[in-house]
């Protein structure tokens, strides 16, 4: 096999990989075919495969994540330093605030949850510990895409927007006043009735590896939103100390 070959099968290998990990529900074979445009053919031999290694299991005939990609979950749990060192602070913003606290990276097009929070108090929302959302809007896809590099999120708005149109530029000059506010609010953008703040964490100066975010219900948050932001934020800049080199 050339090594072309074995490069574009790796891909498929880990495109119908990715898929699965992204709905965090089993899939059926007509689901995965339609995400990820594989031929029936190929794609019964990627799901073969991922089987025989434990990272796929097949339910009922549906397929969801296997044994081997959970224990990669809680290698990935117990390894990273970004988990660890926001685990505290997210727990004292989640007892503070009463709400529930989400971090959140850029991976690719997606805002994937990395660690979750839940307020004692009832929330419904689309973030879960290992779910994603596309980036595109409400206050943690908006505050990842203004921290991005410009190349990068300017990649991320032409799949949404036709390039240097009215929307596009609308859509920038947004982000970047995200940006220089160091803030994302909203209201009711990917769930309704939820609002939303985020803040960006630093990796290093002027590098954002994640967000941080505070949800709760609209009707929780009234005459509370300042005081809200001023926590997330506090929050977020502590988390920053701690992972940026003196």
């Amino acid at each position: 096999m050339s090594a072309s070959r074995s490069v574009a099968t790796a891909d498929r290998v880990l495109q119908v990989l990715a898929e699965l990990a992204k709905q965090g529900r089993a899939l059926t074979a007509a689901d995965l075919m339609r995400m990820t445009g594989l031929a029936r053919s190929t794609l019964y031999r990627q799901l073969s495969r991922l089987k025989q290694w434990g990272f796929v299991s097949e339910i009922d005939g549906g397929y969801a994540p296997g044994p081997l990609s959970l224990q990669l979950a809680l290698g990935f749990d117990l390894a990273s330093n970004l988990v660890q060192v926001a685990r505290p602070d997210m727990t004292a913003l989640a007892k503070q605030s009463r709400e529930s606290v989400g971090l959140i990276v850029p991976v690719k097009d997606q805002a994937v949850c990395l660690e979750m929070v839940e307020s004692e108090q009832s929330l419904r929302c689309s973030f879960e510990k290992g779910r994603s959302v596309p980036l595109k809007t409400g206050a943690t896809a908006n505050c990842l895409l203004a921290h991005l590099p410009a190349a990068q999120r300017h990649a991320i708005l032409d799949r949404h927007y036709r390039h240097g149109s009215a929307e596009w530029n609308t859509a920038e000059q947004e982000l970047q006043a995200i940006q220089q506010a160091g803030i994302a609010v909203s209201a009711g953008k990917v769930d309704a009735g939820v609002w939303g703040v985020s803040a960006p964490i630093f990796g290093a100066p002027g590098h954002a590896v994640a967000a941080l975010t505070l949800m709760a219900p609209l009707s929780r948050v009234q005459g509370r939103e300042a005081a809200l932001i001023k926590m997330t934020k506090t929050a977020a800049a502590r988390m920053s100390r701690h992972l940026t080199p003196p």
